[in-house]
């Protein structure tokens, strides 16, 4: 079984645009116009064009927003090079909201996207008997 996270985006080449050169992904294959699978190693995303004010679900009575949102569900890219990758975000649009960790723990820096999703980066232990923290 393979799992592909879908994110939502109002358009695809931005998408494509911020999760390659940010974070490293390659896209791989559209089966649809609207829908890219990209991978970075084993990691796999799916982008999905959707427009800003759609509905999510048909009944329902919300729309898609791309300003910054909260949702339940999110990302954690655990990366070995924590401050190059954090600078890649900040440079192709994302935010890095805040930061944690350090010392015996992982660093993790919780960020959003240009697209108002949330996601965290987390880096490596510098103690390789510490666990990494829920996000």
């Amino acid at each position: 079984m393979h799992i592909v996270a879908t994110i939502d985006v109002p358009d695809l080449t931005s998408g494509i645009e911020f999760y390659g050169k940010a974070l490293g992904f390659t896209e791989r294959v559209r089966p649809f116009p609207i829908f890219a699978v990209m991978t970075n190693g084993d990691a796999r995303i799916g982008l999905m064009a959707k427009h800003a004010g759609t509905k999510p679900a048909p009944g329902s009575d919300d729309t898609r927003s791309y300003a910054r949102h909260w949702t339940p569900v999110h990302l954690d890219f655990h990366v070995d090079d924590f401050d190059a990758t954090i600078s890649l975000v900040e440079l192709h649009g994302g935010t890095i909201e805040q930061h944690a960790g350090g010392g015996n723990l992982p660093r993790v820096a919780f960020c959003c996207d240009p697209f108002g999703h949330g996601f965290c980066i987390i880096g490596p232990s510098t103690d390789s008997s510490a666990s990494t923290p829920d996000s």
